[in-house]
């Protein structure tokens, strides 16, 4: 999950954009590992920093989670803190002259990271946050998967497919009998995760593949040439 990479090795890449992978720490039922959106984030960083020769960087591990408040394991850091800690990266960044920043999401409630990228874009595109919601609908698709973004919410089909294709050992038997789901939850943001499911999950991890995960990645790096281009014309 961490860059092997050393000064010498990015001395030659020479890259104008890095990719940041942003996780979280926060549960994901009970057999899936509370690291689940940093691998995500891991597995998709690293796929497009290869294919499109970016700097990668090692990745945020602990963000904001608080609607999983109460569920045993899970830590938080502030929007606020978050937003500094980006902002600090980037600026790191551009004084040892790589100006362009791609911030890759694992985790859906960092709503703090859209409003980081559009305040650093306002002169020119620098800074991205990918995948887009249309990427990941996108991704599915092309994956062959039988849910959607709503009700494969957390730890579903999508998020287990990622982690067989990538990083299997972390799953631990028995997510293939843990499927819930809920349609209703408007109220998410108020009340949290709890009051939604018991489990922690949100979705359908026994239609989980390694073969789905794969052509999720494959269709996230063909994705990811749309804001390449906007990066680097």
């Amino acid at each position: 999950m961490l860059p092997g990479a050393t000064s010498a090795d990015e001395r030659v890449r020479a890259a104008r954009t890095a990719v940041l992978p942003v996780g979280s720490f926060e549960q994901h039922g009970e057999y899936l590992p509370l690291i689940t959106d940093t691998v995500v984030a891991c597995l998709v960083a690293g796929r497009i920093a290869a294919d499109y020769r970016a700097l990668l960087l090692p990745p945020i591990t602990i963000s904001c989670s608080h609607e999983h408040a109460g569920f045993a394991g899970t830590v938080s850091i502030s929007a606020r803190t978050l937003m500094s800690v980006i902002e600090d990266i980037d600026a790191s960044l551009r004084a040892s002259g790589v100006e362009n920043l791609v911030i890759v999401n694992g985790h859906g409630g960092n709503y703090s990271l859209r409003n980081v990228v559009q305040q650093a874009t306002t002169v020119r595109p620098r800074m991205a946050l990918f995948p887009a919601s249309e990427d990941w609908v996108a991704a599915r698709t092309d994956a062959r998967c039988e849910t959607g973004p709503h009700e494969d919410m957390h730890g579903g089909e999508l998020e287990v497919s990622l982690l067989l294709h990538g990083a299997p050992e972390l799953l631990r038997d028995g997510y293939q009998n843990a499927d819930h789901e809920v349609d209703e939850r408007r109220d998410l943001l108020t009340l949290g995760m709890s009051a939604y499911t018991s489990s922690g999950i949100i979705g359908r991890p026994s239609l989980g593949s390694a073969d789905k995960g794969a052509a999720v990645l494959d269709s996230l790096s063909r994705s990811f040439a749309r804001v390449h281009k906007l990066l680097e014309p």
